[in-house]
C-alpha cells in the first residue's frame, strides 16, 4: 500500500464518521467501540 492510498483511505473514514455526526446520525462511533470491547472480551477469555 503506498502512501498515497493509505491518505485517501484515512481521510475517506474520517469523512465518514464527520458526516455520521454532523448529518447521519448512526452512531457508528459508538458502535465500533461496543463491537471493539465485544472483541476484546473475546480475544482474553481465549487466552
Amino acid at each position: 500500500m503506498t502512501n498515497r492510498i493509505a491518505i485517501a483511505l484515512v481521510l475517506i473514514i474520517a469523512a465518514f464518521f464527520v458526516a455520521d455526526h454532523f448529518w447521519l446520525h448512526l452512531d457508528a462511533g459508538a458502535f465500533l467501540a461496543r463491537k471493539l470491547l465485544d472483541l476484546i472480551d473475546w480475544v482474553a477469555f481465549w487466552r
